[in-house]
Order: structure tokens, then sequence, then C-alpha cells
């Protein structure tokens, strides 16, 4: 019969309730119950208040109801959880009673065997651990129970013996789990770092890629500053995974290593980052693929920059850039443009095409002192303001101008300097003329 505390607790914890994993690795693998009715009246009740009592880690009293649902029952499920719990609580000694007053000197339940040898390790008792875990692989011969002797082997500090059980559980099944615990111990323990990089490496080329094995590569290549271990890695990780962390990864690689047209070719190859691509398009002067990306993005986000971009990426790509359809289309993306963004950038570009080609001179000028107002030093900006006065035939204005653009450092751009000797000619030209 269940005391009064416990009757009390179930009236105050009513309600809905969830689970809360708890069983260690070693006895995840517990028997299920095959009756699933009721064995008697308060077995629901029980049951939700052993769920909310672990929910509110409270796990004695959670192994405590799980004892009286078992005693009631005689269902091995309810022991189980509630020996579990009773691990988590570390009372280790009383899970060790437990299971010999149950299992009276047999083995034939491996869950409660697993049980005590967890209990045996909480209270570092290790060798009776070791002897325990042994004889039960022997009789079981299952990869946890490796993993598990592997693991009182690691605690007792011989981690020789702890890979041997590792190594002999892989050769089962080439199981993930124990390869990456097999490298741990041989990287951080016993120092053999080479030997746990070739070992996960192996696996990659013989079984392939997974995430749990990449992870770990990654991890040891990290640490070792092996920056092109790491790199090929994510590249393996990617495959089976392409999601975009894993991407950004491998451009941020890429960029450190200034590994530039590859990583142009990975980002064109999974299309996980148009942005930086549409950037080394730029970079690379690459304007044929830069400006329909970009105007691919201008659809997809609305960001009036992408469109500002596509205008420039579009006219420098153009062969003739005198291409009457060529300067409406880029015209008609500016207009939208300039109305939306006072970018400097974008109202000189537009103002010196408008100058440039002799479509509105005036209102280049207007754009371009605009774009002056923001940045009033800017060699290119004053070169097109220039070459606006010139192109109304104002050559003495311009003239000024350009006198203003040789007091800036970079002056010696070619354009400008094309520019300068125009307007230069054509203030000769102007004074023959008054002669």
């Amino acid at each position: 019969m269940l005391n009064r505390t416990i009757f009390l607790a179930v009236l105050l914890f009513g309600g809905c309730v969830g689970t809360q994993p708890l069983a260690p690795k070693s006895v995840e693998s517990q028997p299920k119950s095959t009756a699933n009715a009721k064995v008697f009246e308060e077995e629901d009740t029980l049951i939700l208040f052993g769920l909310r009592a672990e929910q509110l880690k409270e796990y004695a009293t959670a192994a405590e109801v799980f004892n009286t649902l078992y005693i009631s029952s005689n269902k091995k499920e309810y022991l189980y959880r509630s020996l579990q719990n009773d691990l988590v609580a570390t009372q280790s000694q009383n899970v060790i009673k437990r299971v010999d007053e149950v299992l009276k000197g047999s083995k034939d339940d491996v869950a409660l065997v697993r049980v005590k040898i967890l209990a045996l390790m909480q209270m570092e008792r290790l060798e009776e651990a070791k002897n325990l875990a042994t004889n039960l692989l022997e009789q079981t011969n299952e990869i946890d129970d490796s993993l598990l002797l592997s693991d009182i082997y690691v605690k007792l500090q011989k981690f020789d013996m702890a890979v041997k059980y590792l190594e002999s559980a892989y050769a089962k099944d080439y199981s993930e789990k124990v390869l990456d615990k097999m490298s741990i111990i041989l990287y951080v323990n016993l120092q053999k770092r080479a030997d746990a990089i070739a070992q996960l490496e192996t696996h990659i080329r013989v079984h392939g890629a997974s995430e749990i094995i990449c992870s770990r590569l990654i991890a040891f290549y990290s640490y070792e500053n092996n920056i092109d271990g790491v790199l090929a890695t994510y590249l393996k990780l990617y495959v089976i995974k392409p999601e975009e962390d894993v991407a950004k990864k491998i451009v941020q690689i890429y960029s450190y290593q200034r590994e530039y047209m590859k990583m142009m070719s990975f980002l064109e190859e999974n299309g996980s980052d148009d942005a930086t691509l549409l950037q080394l398009y730029a970079n690379m002067k690459d304007y044929t693929k830069a400006f329909p990306l970009a105007d691919k993005l201008y659809k997809e986000s609305g960001e009036i920059e992408y469109l500002g971009q596509s205008a420039i990426y579009e006219y420098e790509s153009a062969k003739n850039k005198s291409d009457k359809e060529l300067l409406k289309r880029v015209s008609q993306k500016f207009e939208k443009v300039v109305q939306e963004n006072k970018n400097p950038l974008y109202l000189n570009y537009y103002g010196f095409i408008l100058i440039d080609h002799n479509m509105d001179a005036k209102e280049g000028i207007k754009l371009v002192n605009m774009a002056l107002e923001s940045e009033p030093t800017s060699i290119y900006y004053l070169d097109s303001l220039a070459w606006g006065y010139f192109k109304l035939g104002q050559c003495q204005e311009a003239h000024k101008v350009m006198q203003k653009v040789f007091m800036y450092e970079g002056a010696n751009d070619s354009e400008v300097l094309l520019h300068r000797d125009e307007i230069e000619k054509c203030l000769k030209t102007n004074k023959e003329v008054k002669k």
C-alpha cells in the first residue's frame, strides 16, 4: 500500500504531464511488458505521478512510485524505471541491494545486471564492476556491453584495454558510436592522434561519411590547426548534410585561405549563399554573371541595393555601352533605385551615365551634386561633375572642378586623366577662338 504522503502528492500533481528520458544507454533496451491492461485500479494515476516526479527531477520520489507500481503489478518495466530513477538520484547502494534481492545470484536478467554495474561504477567499486561487465559481455556479446566494459577500463585508466574492447565491438558492425568513443581514447588518453584520425578517415572511405564521424574529425583537425583537413571534412559533411551552417563554414575557410575560385565554384554548385557569390563576382569583375544574380536577389528579397548593383553590373558587362536598349534598361533600374535609396554610389553612377551618353547632362549634374553632398572629396564624383560641365560646353567650370580632383590622392585613374586631357583641349580651343 502507498503511504499517505504519496497519496497526497498524487492529488497535488494531477493534470497534464510529460515524460523525461532517464535511462543510461546501457539499459535503454529494457524489455517491455506484453500486457498493457491495468492490473490494479490506481495504476494509471501512479504512472502519471511517477512521470511528473521525473519532470520535477524528484527522482527518489519517482523511484518509490515506480517500485510501488512494480510490487502491485509485477511488471518488470516498472522495476527498471524505478532503478533508473534511483541511479539518477545516486542511490547506488540501494540499487545494488534491490537488484541482488531480485536476481538472487542469477544473471538471467541482463538489464538488471547492467543497472548493477552502473551502480558499482557510481560507487567507484570498479574491480567488481569490471568483473561483472566482463561476464556479462561473454554472455551477451552485445555492443552496448562492450561500451560499458570500455567505460570501466577508462575509469581504471587502462586505456589500452578500453580500446581493445571497443575494437572488438567495432569489428562486429562498424558502429559509428563505438568508433567515435575509440577515437577519443586514442586521441586524448593515449596521445595516438595520427591513429585516431586514420581510423576515422578509413571509416569514411570504406563506409561513407556521417555526421558523427565528420564532427569528430573536424574537432581533431581544428585542434591541430589543420585547415585543409577541416575543409576537406566539411566538404564531405556537406554532401550528406547540405545545410546553411555547414556551407558557411566552408565559405569561411575558403575565404581564410583566399581560395576565391574554389569558393566561387562551391557557391555556384550549391546556391547556399548567393549574396557572397555576388560579392565574389563583383570582386573578380565578372559582371556578366553578377548582374543576373543581382536581379535574382532583388526579386527574392525586394532589397533595392540589389537592383542598384544589377544596374551597375549590367552596364559594366555590356560590350557596347552605347546600346540604346541597354541604356534604357539600366536607366529604368537606376530611376527606381535613386527614388528609394540616396546612396551616393548610385547617384553618381546614374548621373555619369546620363552625362557620358548625352542623355541628360543637366539631370546628371544634379545627381552627381547630390552624391557630393555625402562625399565632397571623392575624386570620382568630382570627375563626373567636371565631365558634366564639359558636356554642357562649360569648359572653364569643368577645369575648375578638375583642379580639385588633383588635390586628392588617386587622381591618376586612367579615365580621370582622359577627362582632364579633353577638358584641357576644350580650354585651349576656346582661348584660340577668342584670339
